[in-house]
């Protein structure tokens, strides 16, 4: 017979451990079924389309999770001048997080349907206010329906009782971009952008206003994280893939707005890898200065 801390199907431990990278679908569905604490948060997100998160949330989501949404929870208001997804203060994500019901040590899963690519911003600022037990969904919500596993619509219920208050940063402070300008010359960081190959060269888009990307920076498109399967590489093959782009030196991570170059922090950290700095600010931040240096690919017409 089965022992009292073990799951009746699958056989596995439900004694609770912490997941501070990745939790896969089969980890995660054990967590729940052995009632452990667990706050879920759905980063459904569409670029461009205020209000489409929220609407895929509420279409089908994960039973029990909360949406996280990136323009107004996972960000703060821009002011034209920092950014579109500048970091939210401290003290109100702190908030936000309580009124979600996260109590201290409690483990959070982040999810999306889109490889990770929002709910590693979830993952990183949990991080950043000192949160240890935060993981991200390996194969995220695609996944969970391919087990067969349940949906709920609407909004779920929020459990009162959050008792979360920001501790040590678990991630290096991020930069501004007075230090990636002074990093241009000195050339101690790699800078790397996790935006796609096309925006990265300076190719037309209708994302940027200014094509191109920050001088010296390397491309290391956050897609690149994933397999076929839509689920993160494993340890040794992420490594050797950001080994050629970063030599020796540290990373500086960098995207359209601060949010995908957080996928590649969470890669670096599957593959065991130091700890980067975010520029949270990224691209959107940095085109918003004329006088901020602008670099292309060579043979690449910015003007279309």
């Amino acid at each position: 017979m089965l022992g009292a801390n073990v799951h009746p199907i699958s056989g596995r431990s439900l004694i609770a451990m912490p997941y501070e990278t990745l939790i896969s679908i089969a980890a995660l569905h054990d967590l729940i079924a052995g009632g452990q604490p667990v706050l879920l948060l759905d980063c459904a997100y569409e670029l461009g389309n205020p209000g489409k998160g929220a609407a895929l949330y509420r279409e089908g989501h994960i039973p029990a999770a909360r949406h996280a949404d990136i323009d107004h929870d996972l960000a703060s208001p821009p002011d034209g001048s920092n950014g579109r997804h500048p970091l939210p203060a401290p003290v109100v994500l702190a908030a936000w997080l309580r009124d979600q019901g996260l109590r201290k040590g409690m483990q959070v899963v982040a999810y999306d349907a889109a490889g990770g690519a929002w709910a590693a911003r979830a993952w990183w600022l949990l991080r950043w206010l000192g949160h240890r037990n935060v993981a991200v969904l390996d194969g995220g919500l695609p996944a969970w329906i391919e087990a067969g596993l349940p949906l709920e619509t609407g909004d779920a219920s929020v459990v009162p009782g959050g008792d979360f208050e920001p501790a040590e940063p678990l991630v290096p402070p991020p930069v501004t971009a007075h230090d990636v300008l002074a990093n241009i010359a000195s050339g101690n960081t790699q800078v790397l952008d996790a935006r796609d190959p096309v925006r990265f060269a300076g190719n037309p888009n209708p994302v940027d206003p200014v094509a191109g990307h920050i001088p010296g920076a390397r491309n290391r498109f956050f897609r690149d994280n994933l397999g076929p399967d839509g689920h993160f590489r494993g340890p040794g093959e992420l490594a050797a893939a950001f080994a050629p782009l970063l030599g020796e030196k540290p990373a500086i991570l960098s995207c359209g707005s601060g949010v995908t170059a957080c996928h590649n922090a969470l890669a670096m950290a599957v593959a065991g890898l130091p700890a980067a700095q975010l520029y949270p600010g990224s691209w959107s931040e940095w085109i918003a200065d004329p006088q901020r240096p602008v670099e292309r690919d060579p043979g690449v017409n910015a003007a279309g």
